[in-house]
């Protein structure tokens, strides 16, 4: 029971929601870049828990199924086909042995898209995880990205025997995605002030509430360079590192603001001057290098009950996935 890389892709790597428990000891947590999409694709496909999927970015890879399977798909529409014909995101699909998933029928939509498998990949837990980072390379399969050939196993046998019934069966499922796990467009990024932001000239908080930056080509998944406005500190000082989390905004002493992202850093010592509302994460997760965005300042408690509403909602869809669960079960 396996998939086998035809082609690997840009870059596909298999992440969960991060590696947690380890930051103390300098490793970082890494993960998903986009968690929602992530989360969304593993309730689809019927999972519980957090297994990994596979993050594709941009140019998504080409996989043969060698065992039937179901799979969903979430995060950026990269144009995805089963053998030729296109398939639809955030729906319960079934693949024979000897289907081919392949990317890149049309021009993708966002920059990463999402893999799930019915089971999971069998792949091995390190330090409680089974997410790739990439710099150190352990973790996910290998600890690296997809190369050509590579066989990836699968968790659990589909165990049904007539995949046409299930397949019509899995289409009849109606689903409903709560409006809070929908990838809604906004005009601007929204974030909090971050623990320097008093110490910035009134200038720069301004320039940074109200101008257009742009995503530096020098962007990935541990952080996006931004250009634009340089940022400066009323006063310059010198700084002992801090914690850095998902979505720090810091600004080195050259004035180019750095938003640190899934594979950042544990500790920084730059002064922060915003954090990211987590609400908004996986938008910024499927921005392009060239991208131009801005941002806009939100309140402590609108962005907790943001995140709330979210949770309630991934709750709330969990729930109503029971049936596509069941039905899943069934042959096991």
């Amino acid at each position: 029971m396996s998939i086998t890389v035809i082609k690997p892709g840009m870059l596909s790597s298999f992440q969960n929601r991060g590696r947690d428990g380890y930051q103390h000891q300098g490793i970082p947590a890494a993960g998903a870049m986009d968690e929602r999409a992530h989360r969304l694709a593993n309730a689809l496909a019927g999972n519980t828990g957090d297994p990994a999927t596979l993050e594709m970015t941009l140019t998504g890879p080409t996989l043969r199924f060698d065992a039937s399977a179901c799979f969903a798909l979430a995060g950026a529409d990269l144009g995805a086909t089963l053998n030729g014909q296109d398939i639809p995101l955030h729906r319960p699909l079934v693949a024979r042995a000897g289907d081919t998933l392949a990317f890149g029928a049309r021009p993708a939509n966002g920059v990463r898209g999402y893999l799930a498998v019915h089971g999971g990949f069998a792949l091995p837990s390190v330090m409680g995880s089974e997410t790739t980072y990439l710099r150190s390379g352990f973790g996910g399969f290998e600890g690296r990205a997809l190369a050509k050939g590579d066989q990836v196993g699968l968790r659990q046998a589909l165990g049904h025997s007539d995949l046409d019934a299930l397949q019509k069966a899995l289409w009849d499922i109606r689903i409903y995605l709560p409006g809070a796990l929908g990838h809604k467009q906004r005009d601007a990024i929204r974030f909090l002030p971050g623990l320097q932001w008093e110490e910035f000239s009134e200038a720069t908080r301004h320039a940074f509430g109200g101008s257009e930056f742009r995503i530096s080509p020098q962007s990935d998944r541990m952080g996006y360079r931004l250009l634009g406005p340089a940022l400066s500190m009323s006063q310059p000082r010198q700084m002992l590192s801090e914690a850095a989390c998902f979505g720090t905004v810091q600004v080195p002493s050259g004035g180019e603001a750095i938003i640190l992202m899934a594979d950042r850093q544990t500790t920084g010592g730059y002064p922060k001057i915003a954090q990211i509302a987590t609400v908004d994460l996986p938008l910024l997760a499927q921005y392009a290098p060239g991208r131009t965005l801005r941002f806009a300042r939100i309140e402590l408690d609108e962005a907790q009950r943001l995140d709330g509403e979210r949770e309630r909602a991934f709750t709330q869809l969990l729930d109503t996935l029971a049936p596509l669960r069941a039905l899943l079960t069934q042959g096991h």
